[in-house]
């Protein structure tokens, strides 16, 4: 059986190279404290002992940074209707990643300073490839499980519909 030769260009390898920067990027705190421009992916990760989550805890102990919580995106604005290609971008990764920070700091039962992220700004093709392949990498708790943190402002009509189990595990978001 012959193998299949290795190709470089191949989505799933577009995918990984994307992924692996964002891998080895510095962790920071949540948020980070300068401000940014651009768009990308980014990951949560959680050092706190809320009971649910010791063992994701264990595995970023000591700087080691193994097993993020949550995995997301900041598109530019207007990519989800097609506009935007080529468009430069604002501060949207920062944005995204201070909207968690105020999520997390209204939840009763979660502390801001148990959180750190990894991020890297992407040319804005190769952000869901990027954030795909992580989410399939550590299927991230929040992303898997616990549905429901990345959740934007769901607008009129329908804030009456049942809460995501992120909020009924972690109360206190309006």
């Amino acid at each position: 059986m012959a193998e299949t030769p290795y190709n470089p260009l191949d989505k799933k390898n577009l995918g990984v190279s994307v992924a692996d920067a964002m891998l080895n990027r510095t962790v920071s705190p949540l948020p980070p404290e300068d401000r940014f421009m651009g768009a990308g992916i980014y990951a949560i990760y959680y050092v706190g002992e809320f009971p649910a989550y010791i063992s994701i805890a264990e595995r970023n102990q000591d700087g080691r940074f193994e097993a993020p919580i949550y995995v997301g995106k900041a598109i530019p604005a207007g990519a989800r209707r097609g506009g935007g290609l080529g468009v430069t971008t604002g501060p949207v990764l920062f944005r995204r990643l201070s909207e968690h920070a105020q999520s997390i700091t209204q939840a009763k039962n979660l502390n801001l300073s148990d959180f750190f992220c990894r991020y890297l700004v992407v040319d804005d093709i190769w952000i869901p490839l990027g954030e795909s392949l992580l989410i399939e990498k550590f299927a991230p708790v929040w992303n898997s499980t616990i549905d429901g943190f990345g959740n934007h402002d769901p607008g009129s009509g329908r804030y009456n519909s049942q809460k995501p189990p992120w909020d009924v595990v972690h109360p206190g978001r309006s």
